[in-house]
């Protein structure tokens, strides 16, 4: 009866005594998950604490920009508009003596489309007669087939080159930063009204500047893609026909004239050839002259020993007469 009254207490405090442990492991495991949650959201919150205004602002700009780029590209994928830059170079031939009436022609045509002349040069002949030369001038863009064909008829085409350069994906690109440095600059701003040392002020500052100079540098850019596309450049060089010299009779004067033509040449041939062998005759002339006072040089020296020779071989022959 002993034994069995030992056998159950032993028993029933074995079982108290597991009880207590797993008890006490439970709760254990609850205070350190709780300690852990607690270390993670402390962690986590240290790690969204800006570690300078500058660097968040930065940073939250760009997260919300690109959002926003990504949130609104379904929607402004359709609505781009095609930007393409049209360029155009032409040669044509006109009549003798209708250069300057052509030019003035395709400067009209431009005007009256809404362009403008952008750059002229002109040439003359041996007799002062302006014969060639090349206009390049700027019209709308959606005048633009219309003006090459009307350069077309200004005379004889030699050569034409039409030319189109799309610029959309660019300009999309363009808009995105632009889009994205404008909320920087949004932010930035609303960090300087509340900045409260001068050191978050230089610093957010500093970065604010950044910002307004690439958004200028992308909006000068896309005003030159803009005004590419709105104008298209057409280039055309017009040319009167080569005219042949007439081939000169014979004659004392005439052989005289040719004569005096021949020599002219020979002249100019002659000074273009010392004008380009100048700089070689000049390093001739200066190695010339160093090798010259070089040689000058050596002779005084060789002279200066001589003498010196001379006059000691002289003192040993007194003083051997002397001895003597």
């Amino acid at each position: 009866m002993r034994k069995k009254t030992f056998y159950v207490l032993a028993i029933s405090t074995l079982i108290i005594f597991s009880c207590s442990i797993m008890l006490i492991g439970c709760a254990s495991r609850s205070k350190y998950s709780a300690d852990s949650s607690k270390a993670v959201m402390e962690e986590s919150l240290e790690s969204s604490t800006p570690a300078s205004p500058v660097t968040t602002a930065a940073s939250y700009a760009e997260e919300q920009a690109m959002s926003q780029d990504q949130n609104q590209a379904a929607s402004d994928l359709p609505s781009i508009k095609p930007k393409i830059i049209k360029s155009a170079s032409a040669s044509i031939e006109v009549k003798k003596g209708a250069f300057e009436e052509n030019m003035v022609k395709l400067t009209r045509i431009a005007e009256s489309m809404g362009g403008y002349v952008s750059n002229t040069e002109s040439y003359s002949d041996a007799n002062g007669n302006l014969t060639s030369g090349r206009i390049i001038i700027r019209v709308p863009g959606e005048k633009f087939n219309t003006v090459v064909d009307e350069i077309k008829k200004a005379g004889e085409l030699k050569s034409i080159n039409i030319s189109g350069q799309d610029v959309t994906q660019e300009y999309v690109d363009l808009e995105s930063r632009l889009k994205n440095f404008k909320a920087q600059e949004k932010i930035l701003l609303d960090l300087m009204s509340k900045s409260t040392n001068v050191k978050d002020s230089v610093e957010v500052q500093r970065e604010l500047s950044y910002v307004q100079g690439e958004m200028e540098i992308i909006k000068g850019r896309m005003n030159y893609l803009d005004n590419m596309v709105a104008f298209s450049t057409i280039d055309v060089v017009i040319a009167e026909p080569d005219v042949v010299a007439p081939v000169e009779g014979g004659g004392f004067i005439n052989a005289i004239k040719r004569g005096a033509e021949g020599a002219i040449k020979v002249l100019n041939g002659l000074a273009f050839f010392l004008v380009a062998v100048s700089p070689l005759l000049v390093l001739a002339g200066i190695i010339l002259l160093i090798i010259w006072g070089a040689i000058r040089s050596r002779n005084k020296k060789r002279a200066a020993k001589k003498a010196a020779e001379a006059v000691k071989l002289d003192e040993t022959v007194k003083i051997t007469e002397k001895k003597e």
